[in-house]
């Protein structure tokens, strides 16, 4: 099965001291290396710190019902791309899998995951959303960029039982740009709405005129929240 190899990733490796990660997950049909460029001529300056490595894993290709079964890098299978449509679980599960081996790669390297943010652009953000509310609600935060979830997703459902129990959850940040005509805003908004709803912590920021697309402001916003989440830590006295 795709999801069990090992997955392919780039990294920007922190300048200093490696304390802490984030893992950026790309939207459908990209690549690793695809949304690592892509960042980088959007973020002026990069999307880099002094103690924060930035992972970018590559989804493995696999046949894409939306493209009418045609191979894709993509983090799971959809019946259609719409908020009404059921969630395909099978391929979502088995990524959760394989990306929960790349959290702990990074476990491994010293970061523990209160010290790690997961977060991705589309497809990518969605993936991240399954990632930190079903299974990693430990890490710092989640954030998604122009994504939604299925309006029945066992997302809600999870962080609705943990939020019952009294169990921590991340907070997410949340960015959709109201010209998306492949992701709706509306779609970005009503996954904002239900997550708070369910009782996650979220913040919902639109920016006008924008496309399915990363914008500068966007990145800058990112950037700040990042730090604020996962600051340097002080040297021991």
């Amino acid at each position: 099965m795709a999801a069990a190899q090992k997955l392919q990733r780039c990294a920007v490796s922190p300048t200093g001291k490696h304390s802490a990660s984030i893992i950026f997950l790309h939207g459908s049909g990209d690549t690793g290396q695809g949304l690592r460029a892509w960042v980088r001529d959007v973020a002026v300056p990069d999307l880099a710190f002094g103690h924060i490595r930035v992972v970018y894993p590559t989804a493995p290709a696999r046949p894409y019902t939306p493209m009418r079964g045609a191979l894709s890098t993509v983090w799971f299978d959809r019946h259609k791309i719409s908020r009404d449509s059921p969630e395909h679980l099978e391929s979502v599960n088995a990524m959760c899998g394989a990306l929960g081996r790349v959290i702990e790669e990074e476990v491994k390297a010293g970061v523990p995951k209160h010290r790690m943010i997961i977060g991705g652009f589309s497809m990518g953000g969605a993936m991240a959303l399954h990632l930190a509310c079903r299974y990693h609600p430990d890490v710092a935060g989640v954030f998604a960029l122009s994504s939604f979830l299925n309006k029945d997703s066992v997302a809600y459902k999870a962080v609705e039982e943990r939020a019952r129990v009294g169990g921590g959850l991340p907070e997410l940040l949340q960015c959709h740009g109201t010209s998306d005509d492949l992701v709706l805003h509306q779609w970005g908004e009503d996954t904002a709405a239900l997550l708070k709803k369910a009782g996650m912590a979220s913040t919902f920021h639109s920016f006008p005129g924008l496309h399915h697309q990363l914008c500068q402001p966007e990145v800058e916003l990112l950037r700040s929240w990042v730090l604020t989440k996962l600051p340097p830590l002080q040297p021991d006295p």
